[in-house]
């Protein structure tokens, strides 16, 4: 068979059981309510988790882990929403759930800019212009660069920036890539880091930068430690910091750890699903997937049949991952670490 048509055969058995589950659970149809439920719900724990913190009744650690799960499943319901899963019909609540979201976990994209990135992803996974998935290190070789720079989104793509749109332009030439395609992609780059990503990771940067000066000036008496101004600004911070950016940057190292590697690069055949990702769920990767909700077991299902939310094809992903493996999807490729994540040996 050629890869198109176990393509169809994996997405007609999937959907089949999506079918199946929901005319057992009929209240899996109200997706909408379900969504909007998940929503609210993550944003009250959250918030009632910095309440407990602030008023010292939580330690921080507990915090740092019980937001991160958090806004996990946040991240999960906002790839929903860039599909239109929920309220498609009802633009004013889909854009206040993207907006609330966005707020929720600050060091990623603007929502809006990404969905050109990741639509442009599902058209393209695996080449040289996926720039969603090359912001966030897949296809670099492992290093302690890669491993640093996992994370983040500022730094990271500043380091990375001319050689991705070196790349496209050469795609572009090549005839691989439309120039308005191109243009559209670099732009929703840059302008969809404006204003909350930026100042996020700067106040990160300012905050470890401060601790470890007084680290130095504690331990060797090392002259330099940041302005009063700064720390000031930081204390003003703290809630914010501990709240909600420690959380994101331990579930977004988590999430770009598993998505870089369960996603193929370089020489993934154009349009074949197939190549495109593996299923991750190797017991060592657990701690880093309970900060993504578990996305190492899942996003290739997605790949597959695109317009179904998150909850469903972790209920349903037993019967998906039977029919995967049976048509060669590969399952838990830890060569991939070495390989830079092409899917075939260099």
């Amino acid at each position: 068979m050629t890869h198109q048509q176990k393509t169809n055969i994996i997405k007609k058995e999937i959907l089949a059981s999506y079918a199946n589950l929901k005319a057992k659970h009929p209240v899996l149809k109200y997706q909408n309510f379900i969504g909007f439920t998940i929503f609210i719900i993550c944003l009250l724990l959250s918030g009632g988790l910095g309440y407990l913190w602030f008023v010292d009744l939580l330690p921080a650690w507990a915090l740092i882990l019980g937001n991160a799960f958090l806004f996990g499943v946040l991240h999960e319901l906002e790839h929903d929403l860039i599909h239109f899963i929920y309220f498609k019909n009802n633009r004013i609540v889909h854009n206040i759930m993207l907006l609330f979201i966005w707020l929720a976990r600050p060091l990623t994209l603007n929502p809006w800019f990404r969905r050109v990135l990741h639509y442009h992803h599902h058209k393209f996974s695996g080449t040289l212009h996926d720039v969603e998935e090359r912001g966030v290190t897949n296809g670099e070789k492992w290093s302690l660069k890669r491993l640093l720079f996992t994370p983040d989104l500022v730094i990271g793509n500043a380091l990375r920036v001319f050689g991705l749109f070196r790349d496209i332009k050469r795609e572009v030439d090549n005839g691989n890539l439309k120039f308005k395609a191109a243009k559209k992609l670099k732009l929703s780059g840059v302008f969809g880091l404006i204003p909350f990503t930026i100042l996020s990771h700067v106040i990160l940067y300012a905050f470890f930068t401060d601790i470890f000066f007084d680290l130095l000036h504690d331990k060797y008496q090392f002259s330099w430690v940041m302005p009063e101004l700064i720390k000031d600004i930081l204390a003003w911070c703290n809630p914010i910091i501990y709240i909600i950016l420690l959380p994101n940057l331990l579930r977004q190292f988590c999430l770009h750890f598993i998505t870089s590697n369960l996603h193929y690069f370089g020489d993934v055949e154009q349009g074949n699903v197939i190549e495109q990702t593996q299923i991750l769920t190797v017991w060592w990767t657990y701690p880093f997937q309970l900060f993504c909700f578990f996305f190492g077991w899942t996003h290739a299902i997605h790949h597959f049949v695109v317009n179904e939310t998150f909850y469903i094809r972790h209920i349903a992903r037993k019967k998906a991952h039977e029919v995967m493996r049976k048509h060669g999807v590969r399952f838990n490729d830890l060569g991939t670490f070495r390989r830079a994540n092409r899917y075939h040996e260099v």
